[in-house]
């Protein structure tokens, strides 16, 4: 069995729908389940629609594009009673969403439980779409609504999967439709609490919507399908000779996907590799190039170091004070305030004279997250204990990633040696004891230069010699 999913570009039009319609039916002598994202920016105009409502205004002219968007596309995919059918499904979802909408514009209130119904219907609507085509093309497909298989808690926008009550549910209820000879089109990105509550699984899950289900089903491969060619040593847009990588391990891309890769939601890897299922990244549009293999072990690159990452817009929190070493609970209740207040720590470092410790968030977490810290720690700042909690802003942090970096010698040396001698000042630095990457922060206006310099210094690029296809 092989699960399919295909990202927002891939379903984003006409000729793309069609591109996946091809793709299925080439591949149909596998048993097959195809996951999806929404339509290409569909996910962005529904929040802006619930925003728009919040503000007290309906928004009529984004609903009417909606509907006439996936009408469309219908007529030009689906005929005869697959149209009829897929329009009115449709039909039906987008005033359901219209209902809701009106209802947030009489409240003015915009929770994030609210966010997650609204954000849930892009991919309510895409699997309607999609499932019509591939029917009218002779696949048999029915849509499928992950809310039904996919439970999770009420952390709404990032809820938390219960993998165990899943992974029953998606056996139990997917199963049986396969071996029936159905192609299952199942929603990504979205599950439901125990009382049948929409959530969503955090923007770009569809991804992990395609793990759970491959991991469920105990699928052979998990092909995620997108619109580049694989995982790249760098973002070609700051690197003009990135290339991609033919096979990286889960460790990899688990690292290149959490500071920065796009090609993979970070929580990806966690249900393949309970089961061990490969996963390929693939490119809907280029379907002759291999793409990228993800298992668990891979060779290393020669001089260890496989991919270069990065994110930028990030601050820089730190908390200093010379009584923190005999200050024990400073880091549960520091841990504890940005866990509250649901904060994404990025990266984490401290002086080896416990003297200050360093948090790494996101421009968006920053202001909430100081503003909290403050007020958990005014006491010991009165009294002198710690200074004032401060804040850099305008940050961004690079991440060297790779299996062989482990017992590779001169890595640091490598990397922090060539950004000395082209004058880039490094702020903080962090490495796991793991040993697959080493992550520093840089000012925002270093990064292109940064990435560009240390992809050159470890040969990652199109003169690389490993790996070329």
């Amino acid at each position: 069995m092989i699960v399919m999913k295909f990202g927002g570009t891939s379903v984003g039009g006409v000729e793309a729908i069609r591109q996946v319609v091809e793709i299925v039916a080439k591949y149909r002598e596998h048993d097959t389940v195809v996951v999806l994202s929404a339509m290409s920016k569909v996910t962005d105009a529904l929040r802006d629609m619930a925003a728009q409502a919040c503000e007290g205004t309906e928004p009529t002219a984004s609903l009417s594009a909606l509907r006439k968007r996936h009408d469309e596309t219908i007529r030009a995919l689906a005929d005869g009673e697959e149209r009829k059918q897929a329009l009115e499904v449709c039909a039906g979802l987008i005033d359901e969403l219209s209902g809701i909408l009106h209802g947030i514009t009489l409240l003015r209130e915009l929770s994030p439980r609210s966010v997650d119904l609204v954000s849930s219907f892009g991919e309510r609507l895409s699997v309607v779409v999609v499932s019509a085509a591939l029917r009218s093309a002779g696949l048999s497909s029915l849509p499928v609504d992950a809310r039904e298989y996919v439970k999770t808690n009420e952390r709404y926008t990032e809820a938390e999967v219960n993998f165990a009550e899943t992974d029953r549910r998606l056996s139990a209820g997917l199963a049986p439709m396969v071996s029936g000879g159905q192609i299952p089109i199942v929603t990504g990105f979205i599950g439901s609490t125990d009382e049948g509550v929409t959530t969503t699984l955090g923007r770009g899950a569809s991804d992990y919507t395609a793990s759970l289900v491959a991991s469920a089903l105990q699928a052979e491969e998990v092909w995620i399908w997108t619109d580049v060619d694989g995982a790249m040593t760098a973002d070609p847009r700051i690197v003009e000779d990135a290339r991609v990588l033919k096979e990286i391990s889960y460790l990899e891309a688990s690292e290149m996907s959490y500071f920065g890769a796009k090609v993979l939601h970070p929580m990806t890897m966690l249900p393949a590799v309970k089961q061990e299922i490969p996963i390929r990244i693939r490119n809907t549009f280029r379907t002759e190039h291999g793409g990228t293999l993800i298992t668990s072990r891979t060779r290393s690159a020669p001089l260890g170091v496989k991919a270069v990452t990065s994110i930028d817009r990030l601050c820089l929190i730190m908390v200093e004070g010379t009584n923190l070493s005999r200050t024990p609970d400073t880091h549960a209740r520091l841990f504890k305030t940005t866990a509250d207040r649901k904060t994404q720590v990025v990266m984490i470092t401290q002086a080896s004279s416990e003297h200050d410790i360093c948090l790494v968030v996101g421009e968006g977490d920053s202001p909430g997250t100081v503003k909290a810290l403050k007020e958990e720690f005014r006491h010991e700042v009165a009294e002198g204990s710690l200074e004032e909690i401060s804040v850099q802003s305008d940050l961004a942090v690079v991440a060297v990633v790779g299996g062989g970096m482990k017992g590779t010698p001169g890595i640091a040396a490598r990397t922090f040696g060539i950004l000395g001698e082209h004058g880039i000042n490094i702020i903080a630095i962090a490495q796991g004891s793991s040993e697959l990457n080493i992550s520093f922060i840089i000012g925002r206006d270093d990064l292109r230069k940064t990435v560009q310099l240390v992809h050159a210094s470890f040969g990652l690029g199109g003169d690389g010699d490993f790996e070329h296809d």
